[in-house]
């Protein structure tokens, strides 16, 4: 008796840990069929195809997402659950994250008031989880949001309005608000699923990936808590399975070592009204963002 294929969809697995969380995937005797976003789809399959995975057991299908546009992200979700029909979506792994700087600028991209660091590593895929919400609830779905331990460097959340907006001069390192924006997001998350089951995880210190690219800091590759991409992957991955959730709703953080940080460590995400401000409806987003109908 053949063994039912598991469904991924994916963010950020056009390169880097992503690319490698799937790259491992695909050697494993489980089935998968994976529906992955990408920028550049062409360069994606090719690597995808590069791999030389058994495409009798998984399926790979690349579309088109560029992040930094919400009518794009809308598309990707519409072609998602064209291409899914009736068939669950087991695991939805949240991955694409850039560490690009702050510019400041008339508008962000496509006429958005906010950076393109908030638009792609927040706000595009809280408005995916949106659409796919559904789906996602009636596939009893494990969402994985890869976090960073960099949510530890927001001190003041006050600051965090400003430092989005595109039109505001407040330095250029966003990287780590973008984050701390992300977490408030994904507490508000759990607490709206019924049926579905998000997790947060952090993939540990990875120097050797593209999140540097447009940035003006480099990952020290001698740090000692440095890991590899394909380590970085495993910490990804061990989030898709874990069964022992704690009992307390907010303990939604797995640490790249596999245990479940405290809540004092990220004390400052749990303020729910920040959740709820970072937290926009869909509708609000559409409206905001000028999504076409």
């Amino acid at each position: 008796m053949s063994t039912i294929a598991k469904t991924v969809v994916a963010t950020g697995a056009s390169s880097g840990i992503g690319f490698e969380a799937i790259k491992q995937l695909l050697v494993q005797s489980q089935p998968y069929n994976f529906i992955l976003g990408a920028r550049d789809v062409k360069t994606t399959t090719d690597a995808y195809n590069g791999l030389k995975y058994d495409s009798a057991k998984h399926s790979v299908t690349i579309l088109p997402l560029e992040l930094n546009n919400m009518n794009a992200v809308k598309t990707f979700s519409q072609q998602t659950l064209e291409k899914l029909g009736a068939t669950p979506i087991d695991y939805l792994m949240l991955n694409a994250a850039t560490g690009m700087i702050k510019s400041v600028a008339k508008t962000g991209p496509h006429g958005s008031k906010w950076i393109e660091p908030y638009l792609v590593n927040h706000l595009s895929q809280h408005y995916l989880l949106h659409l796919l919400r559904p789906k996602l609830e009636q596939s009893k779905s494990r969402i994985v949001v890869v976090s960073s331990g960099a949510v530890r460097m927001v001190k003041d959340p006050s600051t965090l309005e400003d430092e989005m907006l595109a039109t505001k001069d407040t330095g250029t390192a966003v990287y780590s608000s973008t984050k701390f924006i992300q977490l408030l997001s994904a507490h508000w998350w759990r607490r709206q699923f019924k049926d579905a089951c998000l997790v947060a995880v952090s993939p540990g210190l990875i120097p050797a990936t593209g999140l540097s690219r447009g940035s003006d800091f480099i990952l020290p590759t001698d740090h000692p808590d440095a890991k590899s991409v394909p380590e970085g992957a495993q910490s990804v991955l061990r989030a898709f399975t874990r069964d022992d959730l704690p009992e307390d709703s907010e303990q939604i953080f797995l640490t790249s070592w596999g245990e479940w940080w405290p809540k004092d460590l990220y004390e400052l995400s749990l303020d729910r009204k920040l959740q709820e401000k970072w937290s926009p409806s869909q509708e609000d987003i559409e409206k905001e963002e000028g999504v076409s109908a």
